[in-house]
């Protein structure tokens, strides 16, 4: 771009949210065998975010389960599964199981907007809860022990409250999703600060470009530009399996503790 005597027009760089100010990642199911003999990921929920899977290799199914009841939906390539902010959600290894991530609010899961299906009373300590959560940095050995520990405690509190839910006792399901709410409530207010710099600010920005283009003064049109990134770490151990991670400036958090 240049000024109209010629010269360069010099553009600082003001990352953007990708679009809808969605987070992305890759996953790879775990293919750990639980205590139920199914191979997967550690079940959780989810406070303010609605999630989408979609298949690009392999089959398995994600496990659900929200006030309609318990669901197994089956995953191939080509499908696309999403559920809603509380909806307990497993994903389950069928072979070379593969997806892509759409999360809603881009940085807010990876602000702590994620809550396992830990038993009770890992659930009524925060401290016990925090512990049982958290992963050694790497990817190494270790990291990997950790995280399938971790996914073998979600799936005792899980199938708990499926094996309830399935006999038309919601009470467990009902508690767990308030046990949840009560601990991430400290971290409301950061969540509404990503949230108001993220996904309000690109419909924001939508509602100008429309107040423009209704005044017939596309002006914003000048600052149309491109974006890439690559993934910024592979393998990495996220919830539902190694997780390739991307990490956007001002969108997107590094995947750290979890």
């Amino acid at each position: 771009m240049t000024k109209p005597g010629g010269s360069a027009v010099v553009k600082p760089y003001l990352p953007r949210p990708l679009p809808g100010a969605v987070g992305l990642s890759h996953l790879s199911a775990y293919d750990w065998e639980a205590a139920d003999g199914v191979c997967g990921g550690s079940p959780h929920l989810h406070l303010v975010c609605a999630e989408a899977y979609v298949v690009t290799g392999g089959r398995g199914a994600v496990q659900t389960l929200s006030p309609d009841g318990y669901r197994d939906i089956p995953l191939e390539p080509g499908s696309v599964a999403w559920f809603t902010p509380g909806t307990v959600h497993r994903m389950v290894q069928g072979g070379d199981l593969r997806i892509t991530v759409l999360m809603q609010n881009s940085g807010l899961p990876e602000a702590g907007d994620a809550v396992f299906t830990f038993p009770p009373d890992v659930l009524a300590d925060p401290e016990k809860y925090a512990a049982a959560a958290a992963l050694p940095p790497g990817t190494g050995p270790e990291t990997a022990g950790a995280a399938r520990r971790r996914r073998d405690l979600a799936v005792e509190g899980y199938l708990v409250l499926r094996e309830a839910l399935v006999a038309g006792d919601n009470g467990p399901y009902l508690e767990f999703q308030r046990s949840a709410a009560r601990l991430v409530r400290a971290k409301v207010p950061d969540w509404r600060e990503l949230w108001r710099a993220g996904a309000r600010a690109a419909a924001e920005r939508t509602g100008a470009q429309l107040d423009a283009l209704a005044a017939g003064e596309p002006a914003y049109l000048g600052d149309a530009t491109a974006y890439e990134a690559g993934p910024t770490r592979l393998g990495g151990f996220g919830m539902c399996g190694r997780r390739d991670e991307y990490n956007l400036p001002g969108t997107t958090l590094p995947y750290g503790s979890e």
